[in-house]
């Protein structure tokens, strides 16, 4: 950083300035051309051997790398996101990735597959969770990216009872920043008579608009961006959606950062027809019954406490078709074949009615990695669980 200060004071001409940026520019194009190369060489080995295209391990590896080394002067997020990019783009030189997730466009469920896949990656609208689902069965899509619980609001039970049945794997998570704007055509507050966006938003907001909006009437969309579109074609309507969405929809913010929490983060879980390759850092979420008889579920907590396994969640989910019985989802710290995962896990077995392993994966990045899909969103890229 030294070096570049005294390149500062002794360089004073724009254009010779400019004439090192041409030279930079040249150097880059050369180094991205030789990393392009080298991963239409590593997607011919995949090729060969087999192996999934999509390594979530690897690309968490390298983004995390990059940011540990980077000198400024740009941000980690920024670095973080052009990072991104340069590997959707190398990505799709082994092959482009057909990536499902809750649409329409400029939702949060988009912008979490944008920050994780990048531009280059063809991202696939589906109509409903469910949908996200079949495309992947059905060959449509290579991997799915679906809203599986929020920090305010809960779980999204429709993602917990899809994972039931599926044969489909877990194979990553993303952990979205979730900032809700209100938008209306004008911008104008006394006009709204109406407020439209999906329900877990309109929950998200409920002090806020019992503040400000007690005399309008709430409306449930399918999705927030569905809901920026009905406002566009009525004055009268306001709708609470991500700040992406009002350029993408000709609307104006009434205000910004209506959701009650400030922490307010919404989980997605990357699904695939593969399990994901070993990483450093990773968790294992899976699913099981118990016999309805006492003590039941605390024989079955006890293998994991005996074998000094984490759990960082335990819920509760009907099971369909059989009143009062319950499934538990769980994630716990490690991977599944770990061998004291795997002790724990076989011990389990013996212990439960049904047990369901749903993937080992990555864990979410930090916070800062996860603030550069929302970055995007105000740079050009506009994207957007509802």
């Amino acid at each position: 950083m030294a070096a570049f200060a005294k390149q500062r004071v002794r360089i004073t001409s724009v254009e010779r300035l400019r004439s090192r940026i041409d030279e930079v520019n040249r150097k880059l194009l050369r180094l991205l051309a030789e990393r392009g190369r080298l991963a239409q060489a590593i997607g011919e080995l995949k090729r060969r051997n087999g192996e999934a295209v999509y390594q979530p391990a690897r690309e968490e590896a390298v983004l995390d790398s990059v940011v540990e080394q980077n000198p400024g002067p740009l941000s980690d997020e920024q670095v973080q996101r052009i990072f991104v990019e340069i590997i959707s783009a190398c990505r799709a030189l082994e092959r482009e990735l057909r990536i499902a997730y809750l649409g329409p466009p400029y939702t949060y469920s988009h912008q979490a597959a944008l920050g994780r896949f990048g531009s280059s990656a063809a991202l696939v609208a589906e109509a409903s969770i469910p949908d996200v689902f079949r495309a992947l069965e059905n060959g449509r899509a290579d991997f799915g990216i679906v809203p599986v619980e929020n920090s305010t609001e809960g779980s999204v039970g429709v993602t917990l009872d899809l994972l039931i049945d599926t044969s489909l794997k877990i194979v990553g998570e993303v952990m979205l920043p979730v900032r809700h704007a209100l938008l209306s055509l004008d911008g104008e507050p006394k006009k709204v008579r109406k407020i439209i966006s999906h329900q877990q938003s309109l929950a998200q907001c409920r002090t806020y608009l019992a503040a400000n909006f007690t005399h309008c009437e709430q409306e449930t969309a399918a999705s927030n961006a569905l809901a920026a579109r009905r406002a566009a074609e009525d004055p009268a309507c306001a709708a609470i959606a991500s700040k992406a969405a009002a350029g993408a929809y000709g609307l104006k913010v009434i205000a910004d950062g209506v959701q009650d929490s400030p922490n307010n983060a919404t989980r997605f879980l990357i699904i695939g027809s593969q399990p994901a390759a070993r990483a450093g850092r990773e968790k294992t979420s899976l699913l099981f019954s118990v016999a309805d008889r006492v003590g039941a579920l605390s024989q079955a907590l006890g293998a994991f406490a005996r074998n000094a396994i984490n759990l960082s969640k335990i819920e509760s989910r009907p099971l369909r078709g059989r009143p009062w019985q319950y499934l538990f989802f769980v994630d716990v710290a490690g991977h599944q074949e770990e061998p004291k995962l795997k002790r724990t896990l076989a011990e389990l077995a013996h212990k439960v009615l049904f047990l369901k392993v749903l993937g080992s994966y990555p864990e979410a990045a930090p916070v800062e990695r996860r603030r550069v899909a929302e970055e995007a969103v105000g740079k050009g890229r506009r994207t957007g669980f509802a």
